[in-house]
């Protein structure tokens, strides 16, 4: 069809219920008679064209959000980043549950919302829910919903988020915080499509596909008995783990000028600019809250400037930062690259030397001893 949008009137000379019925079936707005009181056309018209123009609306609407949430919208060319872009992409249009792992700030829901608006349920509802955020009560009724009178406070029935996100996708965030109990829960519902709201007995169907988040190793959490194990092979059909920020340097200046443009518009500050040293000081940080930390930082930044963002605009931890100095590695010595090496991963375990010195499997004894020769700090 040239113009999926036009509306229908069929006018017939002949027209008789049968006839209607089956026209409407088809997809007509609505069917005239001809002879019929010639008042009835114009307001049909009339009708017909505002139908058509709210129906080109909200096409707009829809594309305008698809486009916003789209992974053409996610920014960054980091090989580990777009890594895991690809994998999402590849996922999104099936129906497999996905987990996106990785540490807090890295743009988890961002994501979610992309995988979901990727897939064949764009146009249903993404429903989401932070497990961190509620108490167990509270987590149950947002997720199963419940009939009046359930319990205290009950008063009327109310639809939860499993039965709102039937035939879309519902994002489960920090799922990692979720009690044992309702995790049994909400495994049987995976498996079976079914559950049963709070104070009715009658189950309800949902065909919803799950994105579940977490920053939490989930397999070590299993093993510690701190989360199911059968849930954790459920959800972890296909996970992607995103990196810091720390390991996307050079996405740090792409990101920060879309922060900055974005806050200026806010603000009202037109033609921002910033210096080179503003940028420097941003890609020697370390960014522990990653991308979230960078947006609040440039959104201060962005506050208080005159109108050229400049290093003593950051707050004072991110003004110390200093580019990391390059090890000489002229004569390729093992020193060099150990002691940069121990420091990485010094910065993956966020500090935590037992952890670095598991991954680097030699002892605490031997790491402290060489954290003291290199002057690692």
């Amino acid at each position: 069809m040239s113009n999926p949008l036009a509306e229908i009137i069929l006018l017939t000379a002949y027209g008789n219920i049968a006839d209607g019925v089956q026209a409407m079936k088809n997809g007509a707005m609505d069917y005239i008679v001809k002879g019929d009181d010639n008042d009835k056309i114009i307001p049909l018209l009339n009708r017909a064209v505002e139908k058509a123009q709210l129906q080109k609306k909200l096409q707009k609407l829809e594309g305008i959000v698809s486009k916003k949430f789209s992974f053409d919208a996610i920014i960054g060319k980091s090989t580990s980043f777009l890594k895991a872009v690809e994998l999402a992409k590849k996922v999104a249009p099936t129906d497999t549950p996905v987990l996106l792992t990785g540490e807090t700030g890295t743009g988890k829901e961002v994501f979610a919302q992309a995988i979901h608006y990727a897939s064949v349920r764009s146009d249903k509802n993404l429903v989401a829910l932070n497990c961190s955020t509620f108490s167990r009560e509270i987590l149950e009724s947002e997720l199963f919903g419940y009939r009046q009178g359930a319990f205290t406070g009950a008063g009327k029935d109310k639809r939860g988020l499993l039965e709102e996100a039937n035939n879309g996708t519902l994002f489960l965030d920090e799922i990692g915080e979720l009690p044992l109990d309702l995790q049994a829960k909400l495994l049987r519902v995976l498996e079976t499509h079914e559950f049963i709201k709070l104070g009715d007995t009658k189950p309800v169907k949902s065909n919803f596909r799950l994105i579940a988040a977490t920053n939490r190793d989930l397999k070590v959490e299993s093993e510690q008995n701190r989360f199911r194990s059968d849930l954790y092979f459920r959800l972890n059909v296909f996970q992607v783990q995103l990196p810091p920020l720390r390991d996307r340097v050079k996405d740090i200046p792409a990101l920060a000028t879309y922060f900055a443009s974005h806050f200026a518009e806010q603000t009202n500050k037109k033609d921002l600019q910033y210096s080179k040293d503003f940028l420097k000081r941003l890609e020697s940080y370390e960014w522990r809250g990653n991308i979230r930390e960078l947006k609040n930082v440039i959104e201060r930044a962005v506050i208080i400037s005159d109108g050229v963002l400049e290093p003593e605009n950051l707050p004072f931890e991110v003004q110390q930062s200093l580019p990391v100095k390059s090890i000489q590695l002229s004569a390729f010595s093992m020193e060099s690259v150990e002691k940069l090496h121990i420091q990485k991963v010094l910065n993956y375990s966020k500090g935590n030397k037992a952890e670095t010195a598991r991954l680097l499997e030699i002892g605490i004894a031997t790491l402290y001893r060489k954290i003291e020769e290199y002057g690692i700090k």
